[in-house]
């Protein structure tokens, strides 16, 4: 049953990535579309960031981690090479707690 399961899912997926290539000239999406599909990932891609960076199970994670994640932000808005920007997030968070910010 489990077997059976996998061989579904996997076809499934299959057949999933294969639509693409084969109806991307079939297929038009108004602009609206393409614009709110463009959005919503980004606004997804914020929200997994903002839950990660303020709770670490069910409670709070505290300010350092926070603080961090606004730093690699901003960072990263102002288009600072990504390594700059990971190393400048993990400093902060680093010596905030180093300064018993929890």
């Amino acid at each position: 049953m489990t077997a059976l399961a996998i061989l579904l899912l996997a076809g499934g997926t299959y057949a999933f990535r294969v639509c693409g290539p084969v109806l991307h000239r079939r297929v038009v999406l108004p602009a609206r579309v393409r614009w709110a599909a463009s959005v919503s990932a980004s606004v997804l891609l914020c929200a997994l960031a903002a839950t990660s960076a303020v709770s670490t199970g069910h409670a709070f994670a505290g300010w350092a981690r926070p603080a961090g994640v606004l730093v690699g932000g901003v960072l990263a808005v102002r288009g600072a090479p990504f390594l700059v920007t990971v190393v400048a997030a993990v400093v902060t968070t680093a010596v905030l707690r180093l300064l018993g910010v929890p």
